[in-house]
């Protein structure tokens, strides 16, 4: 039913077909920044939209993505937004824009079909003869886990006030933990964790130099952090297990806004044979389910090799200023 929907309402509006490739090459990015206040204009405009075509029974969500210089990518979510009525199966289209003046235009790549017109904090969809098909109203989520208040048993690791509770562990000028390649004291075996972390707003970086960071459950197993809003969602993306497993839904928030991870880790180990049983994980980004359950079959790069001794929680450095803030644990 919804891919005859896409083909009735998309046919009118002539989006479908759009294509761009996803951002992959590492290429210098100038300056971070961390202030919304001091973002620009192009982030203002940066974020998701969310609208509904009433006659044809079709809600449409869009993430645009600011490349740099007045530049766009955007993706068009038939059902909903990711995590909000959209997942990998559904009907998803692409294209890329750029601003006129305080207006932004979003064009298929061919550049034979519909726009989409941004203004105001509004969006306008067009089919290909100008005729207006839905409006989409910017739409902000906001993590149902966030600022969680720690467990009645947890070991709080962070809570702004010091950062005495991991090695090399540094404090950013907002007082908020730094992604500076420290590792907790507290070692864990069983346990769930609750982190909160933020990118940085990098419009001229793209793939891995962009808002790269990752928490290591066990020093061992990376979650990547990084700013792939608006992208696939692959396992070197945000909410990917680095090399093993990309999430079900890419459920990365633009950058400057603080995030979740919820996660749920049962350590290696060993039995009676003398074998040792993979961990496994299940892990929620803002509140939605990415991985369920997964086994670890192996250590991910950059992490410490496999074993069923407990060990540490480790935030990478990669050289962007990413930023950690309410994180504890319970142990199982």
């Amino acid at each position: 039913m919804r891919h005859f929907w896409f083909k009735k309402l998309f046919l009118a509006v002539a989006l479908s077909g759009w294509i761009t490739s996803p951002i992959l090459a590492v290429q210098d990015h100038g300056d971070a920044v961390t202030d919304v206040a001091k973002a620009g204009d192009d982030y203002k405009v940066q974020g998701e939209y969310l609208g509904e075509n009433a006659d044809a029974g079709v809600t449409l969500g869009a993430q645009i993505v600011a490349l740099g210089e007045g530049k766009f990518s955007g993706r068009f979510y038939i059902g909903g937004l990711p995590g909000k009525g959209w997942d990998r199966y559904d009907e998803m289209v692409e294209g890329s824009g750029k601003r006129s003046g305080d207006s932004i235009t979003i064009v298929r790549k061919d550049g034979d079909g519909g726009k989409a017109m941004i203004q105001d904090g509004m969006m306008t969809v067009y089919d290909a003869d100008g005729n207006q098909i839905v409006e989409m109203k910017k739409f902000q989520r906001e993590s149902p886990t966030l600022g969680a208040k720690p467990a009645k048993d947890a070991i709080v690791l962070f809570d702004g006030t010091t950062a005495d509770n991991f090695e090399n562990g540094k404090l950013t000028d907002e007082k908020f933990l730094a992604a500076s390649g420290c590792k907790s004291k507290e070692k864990f075996g069983d346990h769930t964790l609750h982190i909160e972390f933020r990118t940085p707003f990098m419009p001229k970086a793209q793939g891995q130099a962009r808002g790269n960071s990752g928490v290591y459950v066990q020093g061992r197993y990376e979650v990547q952090v990084l700013d792939s809003f608006g992208l696939e969602g692959e396992n070197n993306e945000c909410g990917g297990i680095y090399s093993l497993g990309k999430p079900a839904v890419n459920m990365c928030s633009p950058p400057l806004t603080w995030q979740t991870y919820d996660i749920d880790f049962t350590a290696p180990k060993k039995g009676d044979d003398g074998e040792t049983e993979p961990g496994r994980i299940t892990v929620k980004h803002n509140g939605v389910v990415i991985h369920n359950n997964v086994k670890l079959t192996k250590g991910t790069p950059g992490g410490l090799p496999m074993g069923d001794d407990v060990e540490a929680l480790f935030l990478q450095n990669h050289g962007n200023p990413v930023a950690f803030r309410n994180i504890w644990a319970v142990k199982k």
